[in-house]
């Protein structure tokens, strides 16, 4: 699976998804669950849909996929996302995404994606944080809460990544500041991380 990993929005790495394009086409699952917390409010809707348009500018058609219809429906929701080879997980509640993407079966749908070369995971922020083998410590950003029952949050990553990625990282974001508090918390007791300033996009195969 490839990787695009972004601090936030698609980044600056433009060119490397107008490549992926040309070769595996242009249809692309569009993920905001991580937003599922939030009330739909007209505000939440237009901040979705710049994402959206920022997609399409690129050359992108996009599928929203919400993850909710699909709870307690994981081998439907394998079967209606087997011709796709592309995702985009948007940045939001990083508890909140793991969960939906645990009862949905999203994550075990990703984790058998992980073992193909033509698939490509897009994500920014909680989208990329997801991966990781952990989310201990992001707890400094992100509230760890469940907005769909009374379950405990996951703190287990899909463990995709070996590291913890750290977005907003000295940037001109409003959590940038508690991103400090991430980061010498991972240098005290020793866990590998990787920061990402606003605009950085790590690349993975």
């Amino acid at each position: 699976m490839k990787l695009y990993l972004s601090s936030y929005k698609v980044g600056n790495k433009k060119e490397v998804l107008k490549e992926w394009q040309k070769k595996h086409g242009n249809k692309i699952i569009f993920i905001a669950n991580s937003r599922d917390h939030k009330e739909e409010t007209l505000e939440k809707k237009e901040i979705i849909q710049e994402y959206i348009d920022e997609l399409e500018e690129i050359g992108f058609e996009i599928v929203i996929v919400d993850l909710r219809k699909y709870f307690g429906k994981s081998v439907k929701l394998q079967e209606d996302l087997k011709d796709f080879n592309a995702c985009y997980v948007i940045g939001g509640n990083t508890y909140v995404l793991r969960l939906a993407m645990k009862y949905s079966g999203f994550d075990k749908y990703i984790l058998e994606k992980n073992k193909e070369d033509d698939f490509l995971y897009m994500g920014f922020s909680a989208g990329i944080c997801v991966l990781s083998p952990s989310l201990y410590g992001l707890d400094i950003v992100d509230e760890p809460i469940n907005p769909y029952n009374n379950d405990k949050v996951d703190y287990s990553g899909l463990n995709i990544l070996d590291f913890v990625p750290v977005p907003h990282y000295k940037s001109d974001h409003p959590e940038s500041k508690l991103v400090d508090g991430i980061v010498e918390l991972f240098n005290k007791e020793g866990i590998k991380y990787k920061t990402l300033r606003d605009g950085d996009v790590i690349i993975k195969e």
